[in-house]
């Protein structure tokens, strides 16, 4: 297959985690010359998914919750994936990377999403943060990262964050110590 240069921005999903902070520095690093778009995906319709819900029989009745409060329950989580893509652009920037932040509505899954957005812009790469779940929660959880890399018509750099061990702990002390 032959190489696609592509015009597009690189897409660093941002959830506001330390594994995407993380993610983005990295990015940073490799695509440092290339404009950085930083997206916050957020579950759209959610506020109206709740107020359809049942009421389960045995259980305390649950407050109604009107469409005026379902709408303002969908306002409030696109003003935060808002505040967390500029607060994700805003490291970008201090990274050296000229970046925009981007609330993006969730319309089937965080990964559909993302590759969407590459597709449709024209994504050079597309670079997000490895959460390090065990193989038994990400099987019923499901891989965000997984979906991205088996999808994406586009480079992908998934950058594994885990916290830092205690070396203290186990006994042995960090290599800039010894």
């Amino acid at each position: 297959m032959d190489s696609v240069m592509r015009s597009g921005p690189v897409i660093y999903a941002f959830d506001g985690s330390p594994a995407a902070e993380h993610a983005l520095r990295e990015g940073a690093a490799v695509f440092a010359t290339r404009h950085a778009l930083v997206v916050s995906v957020w579950e759209a319709g959610i506020g109206f998914q709740v107020s359809a819900l049942p009421v389960r029989a045995f259980e305390a009745p649950a407050a109604p919750l009107d469409s005026g409060d379902a709408f303002q329950v969908d306002e409030d989580m696109h003003d935060a994936a808002r505040r967390t893509a500029e607060r994700g652009a805003q490291l970008a920037r201090q990274a050296g990377l000229a970046a925009d932040a981007m609330a993006a509505a969730d319309q089937e899954t965080v990964a559909d999403t993302l590759v969407r957005l590459a597709r449709e812009l024209d994504g050079q790469a597309i670079v997000l943060g490895s959460h390090s779940r065990g193989p038994i929660s990400s099987r019923f959880l499901g891989s965000t990262s997984r979906d991205v890399l088996e999808h994406a018509t586009c480079p992908v750099l998934v950058v594994r964050h885990e916290s830092k061990p205690d070396h203290k702990a186990q006994g042995k002390r960090p290599l800039d110590e010894r």
